[in-house]
């Protein structure tokens, strides 16, 4: 080190400590929980394993356990939300939506930074992985479940898993938040059809025109719907932020891996590429052709 470097380390330290100075820190927390402890950082920091010792696996294991973790939360939050929905209860419901808004746009961005792997860069790992795949997340299947994309036989990977089954079930035979909200608009004065009020929750639905006209009614008449108005535009956002997931997910396989058959089995690039084009609350986007 030279002179210069010593003088600029000295004057370095200097400042940080007149910054610090006057405060006081515990460094003796005589058997109480340190950050450390109160994260468990053992657990988390020690979770990524090292298959073949590849770089980028490092990037690959971390961002998809953070991705996990982020769904966890979003799952957390969006439970929150049915009982406001059905207590007409909007107001909370709406700040839980900002926040599930803002960990979608942190999914999304995850996708950028997968993207700096090459595909040079995955094949020294790939062997590795097996057949695991995203298919194979029951967080991400639970949150379409939850929004109403169902289909029971996306369960079945999943089969020696019986928890997860159980919960998956749960979730596709009770009504969605998009059903919550539709028994809303009814309790509020429209009209809405019976048959959509009371079906098999475990169905994907259809677009149905009587759920159309009252969304229609909101948003000409705005002043005097205006809760419904503002839920409405929450809901078109997440179902914007879903799609902008899936695309920036679809391309990012195709960045990696192009058109190959993906380690769960299937051409993820196909398979993500139809992902794209599905409507979560489908007469919200419908409603904007009628206007």
């Amino acid at each position: 080190m030279t002179e210069r470097d010593d003088s600029a380390r000295t004057r370095g330290e200097a400042r940080l400590g007149q910054e610090f100075a006057g405060e006081t820190f515990h460094v003796d927390l005589l058997g109480g929980r340190s950050y450390h402890d109160f994260l468990e950082l053992d657990k988390i920091l020690d979770a990524q394993p090292s298959i073949t010792g590849a770089h980028d696996e490092a990037l690959f294991f971390i961002l998809h356990q953070v991705k996990e973790l982020w769904m966890k939360l979003m799952l957390h939050e969006l439970e929150a939300v049915f009982p406001l929905v059905r207590g007409d209860d909007l107001r909370p419901a709406f700040k839980i939506f900002a926040r599930v808004k803002r960990i979608q746009e942190n999914l999304i961005q995850a996708w950028h930074i997968l993207t700096t792997m090459t595909p040079a860069d995955y094949l020294k790992f790939r062997d590795g992985l097996g057949r695991s795949s995203g298919f194979q997340s029951f967080q991400y299947r639970s949150i379409e479940f939850v929004f109403g994309n169902k289909q029971r036989e996306t369960i079945a990977p999943f089969a020696d898993m019986p928890e997860i089954v159980a919960r998956l079930t749960a979730l596709l035979e009770r009504p969605s938040l998009y059903d919550e909200v539709v028994m809303l608009l009814a309790r509020r004065g429209h009209a809405i059809d019976q048959a959509v009020l009371e079906r098999d929750w475990s169905q994907g639905r259809e677009p149905d025109g009587s759920v159309m006209a009252a969304w229609r009614d909101i948003y000409r008449s705005s002043p005097r719907n205006w809760e419904l108005y503002e839920l409405a535009e929450h809901l078109i956002d997440i179902d914007d932020l879903f799609q902008t997931w899936r695309f920036r997910h679809r391309n990012a396989v195709e960045r990696v891996i192009g058109h190959k058959i993906g380690t769960g089995g299937t051409s993820g690039v196909g398979y993500l590429t139809r992902a794209t084009a599905i409507r979560l609350f489908p007469e919200l986007w419908a409603v904007r052709t009628e206007m």
